[in-house]
């Protein structure tokens, strides 16, 4: 799984039938303490994920291994929201 922080929504109309019903949402890799870092990527909100927060998100194969994401064709799914992140031994982001 990565860290990422929810950016940006997608809305995309048209699209594979199977991906109807899902949200799209915009993520950039995050740092320990929850800072942008990396690339974006759009991905399947999995578990009710908004703006601005720290998320874990898994991508490949990975992604399509949730209940919402089984036997689609996603690349990326936001899999959990994060409360806080402890690194060394004190803690680096906090929701």
């Amino acid at each position: 799984m990565l860290l990422g922080r929810v950016v940006g929504t997608v809305v995309a109309t048209r699209k594979e039938e199977e991906l109807s019903g899902l949200k799209l949402l915009l993520v950039r890799g995050a740092d320990a303490e929850g800072k942008p870092v990396g690339s974006l990527v759009v991905a399947i909100d999995a578990v009710g994920a908004g703006l601005g927060e720290v998320v874990l998100y898994a991508s490949g194969s990975s992604a399509r291994q949730t209940r919402v994401t089984k036997d689609r064709p996603v690349d990326a799914t936001i899999m959990a929201i994060v409360d806080a992140i402890e690194h060394d031994g004190r803690t680096t982001y906090e929701k």
